[in-house]
């Protein structure tokens, strides 16, 4: 079989783990090599002009958890099958990363490393678990793993989704129409959703106003989630205490933005989870076996959806 490498970072190592972990393939790796056709591709960003000069007959894999960069690669094929990672290493950092920024939040850690510098004493009333209540946008594999990871802190969970998500412990809500009492309830919005037309603004002024007085944000999905504006003028106002963005319209965050100077705003450079290369080809090797084997595999991506 033959397979096409195309990634702008990292090519030697993608390469070198490829070929350990998948011996049976030839890999050509772009633009250094540009076979007229190849059974498979393993992409991440790639240069449109791939597309254009490489057939690609049975999949394309997409090296990275979010697809909306390569859905928007004008050249793409649009009757190849788009498979994405599941997993690869990214929902146990995923979960680290949510847990670290809902703890720091419950407990003041900010205020205490001010207190600090500042030399107060200056404890805070302790707050009530019962009614900090946590809502993740998104019911798939990382957000499934967010929700596992907190569940041990007894913070009341809950998850909104496009369909219902049967989760033990986490209470559902799905569609648009749920959205408000979604957000009514949530005290910390962790945002772990795919860049879509139906995700992209929908945290504008109108949604932010409806979360509690003085709640905290995580974005750690895609940043087009929210309204930059918005998210400043609700931070400006108190009615939002914190938010913590890992995410980005533009990536990386241009020096002169807003966020990096806003005293509310945390600032972290889409580190929440990274793809690790080894989990990633292993994750791409066998499925490249099971479509070699004639049967379907799981992280196709639906195109008409976006995910």
């Amino acid at each position: 079989m033959k397979l096409l490498l195309a990634v702008a970072e990292n090519a030697a190592r993608w390469h070198e783990a490829l070929a350990r972990c998948l011996p049976e393939a030839t890999i050509a790796r772009w633009p250094d090599e540009r076979p007229r056709e190849v059974d498979y591709a393993a992409v991440w960003k790639p240069d449109p002009e791939a597309f254009r000069r490489v057939a690609v007959q049975r999949a394309i894999f997409n090296l990275g958890a979010g697809v909306d960069a390569l859905l928007e690669v004008e050249t793409l094929p649009p009757d190849v099958p788009i498979v994405r990672l599941e997993d690869a290493g990214m929902a146990a950092q995923m979960a680290e990363y949510a847990v670290l920024s809902v703890l720091r939040e419950f407990r003041d850690a900010d205020h205490y490393v001010r207190a600090n510098r500042a030399g107060h004493w200056s404890p805070q009333r302790p707050r009530d678990r019962r009614t900090f209540g946590i809502g993740v946008m998104g019911a798939g594999v990382l957000a499934q793993a967010v929700l596992a990871a907190l569940q041990p802190f007894g913070f009341p969970l809950a998850t909104w989704s496009r369909m219902p998500h049967a989760l033990p412990g986490v209470e559902s809500y799905a569609g648009i129409e749920r959205l408000p009492s979604f957000l009514a309830r949530s005290k910390m919005l962790i945002g772990l959703l795919p860049s879509t037309p139906q995700t992209r603004d929908l945290l504008d002024a109108d949604a932010l106003a409806l979360l509690p007085s003085g709640a905290h944000i995580v974005n750690l999905g895609r940043g087009d989630l929210i309204v930059d504006s918005a998210l400043i003028a609700a931070l400006n106002r108190g009615h939002i205490a914190h938010a913590t963005l890992d995410v980005f319209r533009e990536e990386p965050l241009p020096p002169k933005h807003p966020f990096w100077h806003h005293s509310a705003i945390t600032v972290t450079p889409h580190v929440s989870a990274v793809t690790r290369i080894a989990d990633a080809v292993a994750q791409v090797a066998a499925k490249v076996r099971t479509l070699e084997r004639g049967e379907m595999v799981t992280g196709v991506v639906d195109r008409a959806k976006g995910y």
